[in-house]
C-alpha cells in the first residue's frame, strides 16, 4: 500500500476516513477530462495530500487543477456545489426542477397555492403530462452533507393526501386531480426516508437517488447545467443572472445579451459563453437517465 493510500481525510462531520484514490479519479473522469488529464490532475493533487486533509481542501485542489485544464471540466466537477448555490432560499432550485420537467415534456409551474380538504397548501412545483399531475415538494439544502430524514416524507405524504382526496384543480386550462406526490432534493436521503416513501408510493428524486435516475445523472443527460456552475463568472454576476430568470447555461447560449446587461467585460462574456457551450456539447455520459 502506498503512502497516499494510508492517508485519512476529514469529512465535513469531522470523521476521519481512508482516502480512496479510485473514488477521486472517478469524480475527475466524470468532469469530462481525458484519461491522461485525469492522471495529470491526480499527480498534482497527490503531492499536496497530507494526513487529515479536509474534503473541502481536497475538492478545492481538484477544482483548481481541473480549471487549469479547462473551465468546463471544473464547472462539471462543481455541480453539487452549483446546486447548493441556487439559494439561499432555494427558489431558483424550484425553477430549475421546473425546467427539468419541461425537458421531459411536462407542463410545469412553480409556487402554486391550492385548497385541500382540510387546509390550504403551497405546492413548490405542479407538473402535468397526459393524465398525470404531480405535486412536487422541493427540499433545498445548502449544507454539504445534509440528509433528508424520514419526518420530511411523512409530512409531504399528509399534504399529498389532503389535496388528492377527491379534490380537483384547474391547471393549464383543464380541470385535473393530483395523481402523484414527489419529494425532490439536492441533498441525500436517509434509508428510512427511502423505505417509508417506497411503502407509501411517494416518489423521490435526490442528488444520488435513485441510482440510475439521480439528479447528478439527469443533469448530464439533459445538459441543464445550472448557471451557478460557470467558473468564469463571479458569484455576484451569477446572482444577477438568476434574478433575470437565467437558470441554466443554455439560457446564455440562446441569449448572450443577458451578460452585457449585468456589467461584464467583453472578454469575460466570451469566456462564459465558451464554457457554457462546452458544457452543453459534452458527450461523455452514456447514461440514459430520465425523470420518468
Amino acid at each position: 500500500m502506498s503512502q497516499t493510500q494510508k492517508i485519512r481525510i476529514k469529512k465535513y462531520s469531522g470523521e476521519l476516513v481512508p482516502f480512496k484514490p479510485e473514488s477521486l479519479k472517478h469524480s475527475l473522469r466524470r468532469s469530462g477530462a481525458s484519461t491522461d488529464q485525469v492522471q495529470q490532475v491526480y499527480a498534482a493533487i497527490q503531492d499536496e495530500l497530507y494526513e487529515g486533509i479536509s474534503t473541502r481542501e481536497l475538492y478545492q485542489l481538484a477544482f483548481n487543477q481541473l480549471k487549469e485544464c479547462r473551465n468546463s471540466f471544473a464547472a462539471r466537477y462543481s455541480l453539487k456545489k452549483a446546486l447548493r448555490d441556487l439559494g439561499p432560499e432555494g427558489y431558483p432550485f424550484e425553477k430549475w426542477i421546473s425546467r427539468l420537467l419541461t425537458f421531459y415534456s411536462f407542463q410545469a409551474i412553480t409556487s402554486q397555492t391550492v385548497q385541500g380538504s382540510a387546509v390550504t397548501h403551497e405546492i413548490d412545483v405542479v407538473a402535468v403530462k397526459g393524465g398525470r399531475m404531480l405535486a412536487i415538494e422541493c427540499k433545498f439544502r445548502n449544507d454539504v452533507d445534509a440528509k433528508i430524514s424520514v419526518t420530511t416524507p411523512m409530512y409531504i405524504l399528509s399534504r399529498v393526501k389532503d389535496i388528492s382526496n377527491g379534490n380537483s384543480y384547474e391547471f393549464f386550462g383543464k380541470e385535473r386531480t393530483f395523481t402523484e406526490g414527489w419529494l425532490v432534493t439536492n441533498a441525500y436521503l436517509t434509508s428510512d426516508s427511502i423505505s417509508f416513501s417506497k411503502h407509501y408510493g411517494l416518489n423521490l428524486l435526490g442528488w444520488d437517488y435513485p441510482s440510475h435516475n439521480s439528479i447528478k445523472l439527469l443533469v448530464d443527460n439533459t445538459k441543464l447545467y445550472p448557471i451557478t456552475c460557470l467558473t468564469s463568472l463571479s458569484e455576484q454576476h451569477k446572482k444577477k443572472l438568476l434574478e433575470k430568470d437565467c437558470i441554466v447555461v443554455g439560457d446564455l447560449t440562446k441569449n448572450p445579451k443577458l451578460l452585457s446587461g449585468i456589467g461584464i467585460a467583453k472578454k469575460q462574456q466570451q469566456a462564459a459563453i465558451t464554457e457554457a457551450q462546452e458544457l452543453i456539447q459534452y458527450k461523455g455520459n452514456d447514461t440514459e437517465a430520465s425523470i420518468e
